[in-house]
């Protein structure tokens, strides 16, 4: 195979080649403090990135473009953390949740519970228990389910306090 033959020989001009190019991009994520087991994965969405332009090989600068594209990587990644709340998420540790494994026991008295929350509604009337699930199963706003029902904000208001104490009272019952 003679020089001009080889896949990096694009690259020669420029001084990087395939694992030149890796080597920059590991050695990037590192100094910004990239957790070792998400470098490689940072690494290949910037090589990703730049094999999906026509030719990356024969770009001028391609080691700045590829750190501009490092940059990007962490920039996207940062705002979908942000959106997702990663930093709100734990983790599983098979240690420290081996014993609230699902078995069933537990599946049985789950459902047990469950039963008893649905009687326990099933109980309330019917508009205290509508607006009871739009706001606390739903997660709609007090003025939202006013609008939707065609009541005050003070009536759901006091729906919502019915609705509690019934169930509170129910849950005393239990115990």
């Amino acid at each position: 195979m003679s020089e001009s033959d080889r896949p990096d020989s694009g690259d020669a001009g420029r001084g990087h080649g395939d694992a030149e190019l890796r080597t920059m991009l590991v050695v990037f994520f590192r100094r910004r403090g990239e957790p070792p087991q998400e470098v490689d994965d940072l690494v290949q969405e910037v090589l990703l990135r730049l094999s999906s332009r026509r030719s990356p090989h024969e770009m001028e600068n391609l080691a700045g473009y590829a750190i501009r594209t490092a940059e990007s990587v962490l920039v996207d990644r940062s705002r979908r953390r942000s959106v997702r709340h990663h930093h709100d998420h734990v983790e599983f540790d098979a240690e420290r949740d081996a014993d609230q494994a699902i078995g069933p026991d537990r599946i049985v008295a789950s459902r047990q519970e469950l039963a008893v929350v649905v009687a326990a509604l099933s109980a309330l009337p019917e508009r205290t228990r509508t607006i009871f699930v739009l706001r606390r199963l739903e997660g709609m706003r007090y003025r939202d389910i006013a609008d939707r029902l065609g009541l005050s904000i003070s009536a759901v208001e006091k729906h919502m306090v019915r609705a509690s104490l019934h169930l509170l009272k129910f849950e005393e019952r239990r115990t």
